[in-house]
């Protein structure tokens, strides 16, 4: 029944995007009399990326809508259409489930569109259940990630969720930036200035949080899902992260996560907007606790990051 509807899908978009890399005359008019150059996203935070460094010369489109699971997601009709007459995509090219999915079938869709691997040059972390954060440092994986390797997916336990450190959100800045230059030679240097002032305020963002963070003795925190590891490893933070790849946690994990919540004193539940919360809920009563929401998958990149800190320092007090 999937392949069925994965064949679906692809002759819709193959018949709605028969007028792929045409645009409509003024229909993405930039204001200088050039149309805007068409990008797809797979998820939310990467479109943030692209509008920073794109600014007036991109029209951005995300694949994942908001409160979707990027794990589980399959794109319907409109999507297809949308990527259809794309320019770019901009993967996170770290092992996505839904990119690992579905990378083949949208490069066959439209195979002139330009693919941008957001994740280009990262070190990926593993992704580990449990106990996972900054002890792990860079000693898993090499310099370069590969965009579509079975060892960068969940399955290889390599954590995907990169982008959630500023330091690799300027990393991601930097790629867009080469393929938006490549794309449109002609506003090349104002896309450069364009990340430059991304990466200050990034990096003005890693320093802010660092003082945040600062003087906390418990520098622990708990999740559901293992999104903030690289959050972790940037900010000398530990993660304990209850499940692994979207599974169902056992009766033996749950009572080793109130164990080990109950240790350090740990009466906050971070979870996912895109997950189930009823584990975590069952967890934060027995731990005499509360359940409070991180989203690794939030457009307003900065502010988001911000916020989360702020609750991960409030947490750990």
């Amino acid at each position: 029944m999937r392949k069925m509807y994965v064949a679906a899908l692809c002759l819709c978009g193959l018949i709605l995007g028969d007028s792929a890399h045409v645009f409509a005359a003024g229909a993405n008019d930039a204001g200088d009399g050039k149309e805007k150059i068409k990008v797809v996203t797979s998820i939310m935070p990467l479109s943030f990326f692209v509008k920073k460094v794109g600014g007036e010369h991109v029209d951005v489109k995300v694949m994942v809508p908001p409160g979707a699971n990027p794990h589980t997601y399959d794109p319907g009709p409109a999507e297809m259409k949308t990527l259809g007459d794309a320019q770019v995509f901009v993967e996170a090219g770290s092992g996505i489930e839904f990119e690992l999915d579905w990378m083949k079938k949208f490069r066959d869709l439209n195979s002139e569109m330009v693919i941008c691997n957001a994740s280009k040059g990262f070190v990926p972390l593993p992704m580990t259940s449990h106990d996972s954060g900054h002890d792990h440092g860079h000693s898993h994986g090499d310099s370069q990630s590969d965009s579509h390797g079975d060892a960068h997916g969940h399955g290889g336990h390599a954590d995907p969720h990169f982008w959630l450190s500023p330091k690799y959100g300027a990393l991601a800045a930097a790629n867009v930036e080469k393929v938006l230059a490549s794309v449109d030679p002609s506003n090349a240097a104002e896309y450069g200035k364009n990340r430059k002032a991304l990466v200050s305020a990034l990096e003005t963002l890693s320093a802010e949080i660092s003082r945040t963070l600062a003087g906390m003795k418990q520098r622990a925190f708990m999740v559901f899902h293992p999104a903030w590891g690289y959050f972790a490893d940037e900010f000398n933070l530990r993660q304990i992260a209850i499940e692994k790849d979207g599974k169902d946690i056992t009766p033996k994990t749950m009572r080793e996560v109130i164990r080990d919540a109950n240790t350090l004193g740990i009466r906050v539940v971070f979870v996912s907007p895109a997950f189930s919360s009823l584990q975590a809920e069952t967890i934060a009563r027995e731990i005499g606790g509360v359940t409070a929401v991180a989203d690794p998958l939030s457009a307003d990149y900065i502010e988001n990051l911000r916020s989360v800190a702020n609750a991960f320092a409030e947490s750990m007090r």
